[in-house]
């Protein structure tokens, strides 16, 4: 299973980490589109936020394993674009989990 863990504050609730780990098992490997579609999701918004903001993620990756922390960011319209595109990819993971629950779990963490 992949377990899918969204960190937020507890101020503005904006979104402050991400943590994916884990396979899915849908299939083997090379053929699970659980599995590739939660990677296509996440390293995607990872790399959209870099090249569409110029603000670099902390990031770690191993396999099975990626997770991400936004550092504070002092420019507002470029903060905005980045939890755009963060809540975009919640929402991508999210309809992910409605055709395919049995193989990904997504929880949410107020710290």
């Amino acid at each position: 299973m992949i377990n899918v863990l969204i960190t937020r504050s507890s101020g503005l609730g904006t979104i402050v980490g991400f943590e994916v780990k884990g396979h899915a098992g849908y299939a083997k490997r090379g053929e699970d589109i659980v599995c590739a579609g939660v990677s296509t999701v996440t390293f995607g918004t990872v790399n959209s936020i870099e090249f569409l903001t110029g603000i670099s993620i902390d990031t770690s990756v191993k396999n099975g394993f990626l997770s991400g922390t936004i550092s504070s960011i002092e420019d507002t319209e470029k903060s905005a674009k980045v939890q755009l595109l963060l809540e975009s990819m919640v929402v991508m993971l999210n309809d992910i989990a409605e055709s395919y629950g049995k193989y990904i779990k997504i929880q949410q963490d107020i710290i």
